[in-house]
């Protein structure tokens, strides 16, 4: 799955432009300074996981000054000039709008990306650079989809990031932005890895 861009070769397109494609195109792209990239689909796993959290946070912060977004809410990374869909954000207090359109945000303060065999390493590398110039951002969570495992990146003082990894089913994710905690059975929740290693064999052959 593609977006469709300009018939005539353009390899930079200004923000508006980006934005003027992303109104009319079937698939979300990121767009990085200048450059637009075509996101990949995701599986019924990544959208399982995705959903699982986005249900367990809201439920969890119910009545508390917090926001959460799911999938199709854009984030703007002014320092890196990025365009962006996480899989899930929270913000703290009200929303701050990227040029007052409400589909564009600034200011989360966890963001939560659900790996693919495609991106795992841009989620773990270079955006994870990206998403630290974010003044509010507090939290950095990666799922995997293939097996229980989660990483988790807290920010502590000097630009420091504390590492925690979760790989049991029987443990929780305790975030640390907020008093909540997620068991992993919830997370993981209607997840089949039967299917992956299914379409992982399929690949092989």
């Amino acid at each position: 799955m593609t977006t469709t861009l300009p018939t005539t070769e353009q390899h930079y397109f200004t923000e508006e432009q980006y934005l003027a494609l992303e109104e009319t195109a079937e698939d979300k792209s990121e767009y990085l300074d200048g450059k637009i990239t075509p996101m990949t689909g995701g599986s019924t796993n990544h959208n399982q996981i995705a959903g699982n959290l986005y249900i367990a946070l809201t439920l969890a912060l119910k009545k508390q000054n917090y926001r959460i977004f799911i999938g199709d809410v854009r984030l703007w990374v002014p320092k890196v000039r990025l365009y962006t869909y996480p899989d899930v954000m929270v913000i703290f207090g009200e929303p701050e709008y990227h040029k007052n359109r409400t589909d564009m945000i600034t200011n989360p303060q966890v963001i939560v990306e659900v790996l693919s065999k495609s991106t795992k390493n841009y989620d773990r590398g270079e955006k994870f650079t990206f998403y630290k110039s974010i003044p509010t951002l507090r939290e950095y969570i990666l799922i995997d989809q293939t097996k229980i495992n989660v990483e988790q990146y807290s920010k502590m003082e000097n630009k420091r990031w504390l590492y925690s990894e979760y790989d049991e089913e029987d443990t929780a994710l305790v975030f640390n932005s907020f008093e909540v905690e997620v068991p992993l059975s919830e997370v993981y929740e209607q997840v089949n890895f039967e299917e992956v290693e299914k379409e992982n064999n399929q690949n092989e052959v």
